[in-house]
């Protein structure tokens, strides 16, 4: 039997799984945790990746890691990290960002010219901070790369004193800053505005079906991706579908044919690991929601879950604005949450549950109605990550959306997408392989539309009152 393992480096852990090449049935999987934090010394990730993999990596035809976007990893000359990797959720650089904007001549020159408006997440805002913060440590930057390019080139056997070319894709590298997923190049005139003149060495960047090289001990490398890209692959979405992904943070993502340009910055305009592209929403802020509202009531998730339940749609006019680590969309990254329309009838446990699982919902139909306001026509959501096994997140999904819910069965879908895309390099095919499907439950939007666009528009409301 010919196997491929796919790797999930994201921020909190390394997840591997190891896939039948053919049908795609998952036969070990395994992982290892990350450090807490929104800096991460990049060895700690490959220390992770040897221990997930440890027993399941030594047979294997093909790996490929799909990685948390956006962290910046800076290598000196001989390939040792000059500083922790500043990660995706480090707002540092929010005002670095609005530095950069203004310097290329607002919103619509950045969208054009790569598809993104800089926001704290990019790696462009990064380096940025980093050139005018640690000016020392800038100037022994030699490469720079994504969290996902540094693990693929440890994978290649790259290692302090032993440099073979790094690599990276365009999925991952559309979300830079200074990679044009329209033209399908770096802008290195971005990189050295940002840089204040540097030019440190960038990945070569990979076809999607492009191999890397191989392990040492002679496995293929494939190309990798992010997270995202990653597990659009692993659903095999199709046009009119939308990704609705509940993690600590949330995204909202799409596979078009042709690449998006949002002068509002709300949109990313990203690539995707097959050549068409991704226009992705992302928020700082989705489970998180939900953990950080049972630890304020003295509650685990399933009795939150229980509470939510027995309160009414609409939590008796109790709305949570859900901005509790800042945010990204909107670009507030300094905001706080807050908690409105509060009346004795609604200061229960469970009115505040609900709040928080409507608020988060409202929260991520924001981020469904940028996508359509680009002109994604949304078929049905497929709503995946660690919420999306609560039946109460989808029944209130489909309320609050308007469209049917898909919930895939659970499974490591980025892990996956790493995996199909190992087996399509391996087997060198113009398409990625057709796996056989998994299982999923649909929850139809509801007949009476009304119960939702009232939810929503309490949470328009309240939001508003604050950030108009």
């Amino acid at each position: 039997m010919t196997t491929v393992a796919g790797v999930d480096s994201s921020t909190q852990a390394c997840k591997v799984v190891v896939c039948d090449a053919e049908t795609g049935t998952i036969l070990r999987q395994a992982q290892a945790p990350h450090p807490a934090g929104t800096e991460v010394d990049p060895t700690a990730w490959w220390d992770a990746l040897r221990s997930a993999g440890a027993g399941l990596l030594d047979s294997v035809d093909a790996i490929a890691v799909a990685g948390q976007q956006h962290g910046m990893v800076a290598l000196d000359a001989t390939g040792i990290p000059v500083r922790a990797a500043l990660l995706w959720n480090d707002v540092r650089s929010a005002e670095a960002a609005q530095e950069l904007i203004a310097e290329l001549g607002g919103p619509r020159a950045w969208a054009d010219a790569v598809g993104n408006v800089p926001v704290a997440a990019l790696t462009v805002a990064k380096l940025r901070w980093m050139a005018d913060h640690e000016p020392e440590l800038a100037d022994r930057s030699a490469r720079v790369l994504l969290p996902h390019d540094y693990l693929t080139w440890r994978l290649r056997g790259g290692e302090p004193g032993r440099m073979p070319e790094p690599t990276t894709d365009r999925g991952d590298a559309s979300g830079t800053g200074y990679w044009s997923p329209s033209d399908g190049a770096y802008r290195e005139d971005l990189l050295a505005m940002a840089f204040r003149g540097r030019t440190p060495a960038l990945p070569r960047v990979l076809d999607p079906a492009e191999p890397a090289g191989r392990t040492p001990s002679g496995a293929l490398v494939a190309a990798g991706t992010g997270d995202n890209a990653g597990a659009a692959l692993g659903l095999d979405i199709a046009e009119g579908d939308v990704v609705v992904s509940l993690g600590t943070s949330g995204t909202a993502y799409a596979r078009t044919t042709r690449a998006s340009a949002d002068p509002s910055g709300a949109v990313a305009g990203f690539a995707d690991a097959t050549g068409a592209f991704l226009p992705l929403v992302c928020t700082l802020n989705a489970a998180r929601i939900l953990t950080s509202t049972a630890d304020l009531l003295g509650v685990d998730l399933p009795t939150l879950e229980s509470l939510a339940a027995q309160a009414p749609a609409g939590a008796d006019g109790a709305v949570l604005v859900p901005y509790l680590a800042g945010e990204r969309t909107p670009n507030l990254p300094h905001a706080t949450g807050s908690l409105h329309g509060l009346r004795p009838d609604a200061m229960r446990p469970a009115t505040v549950a609900r709040a928080a699982y409507e608020g988060m919902l409202c929260h991520l139909a924001d981020a469904l109605d940028h996508l359509t306001g680009i002109g994604v026509t949304p078929r049905r959501v497929l709503l995946i990550g660690g919420a999306a096994r609560s039946p109460l997140v989808a029944a209130i999904a489909a309320q609050v959306f308007g469209v049917t819910v898909t919930v895939p069965e659970p499974a490591e879908y980025v892990a996956l997408g790493a995996a199909r895309q190992a087996a399509w390099a391996l087997s060198g095919a113009p398409r990625p392989p057709t796996w056989k499907a998994r299982k999923a439950a649909e929850i139809p939007a509801p007949a009476d539309a009304a119960v939702g666009q009232r939810i929503r528009a309490q949470y328009q409301q309240a939001r508003q009152a604050l950030y108009d």
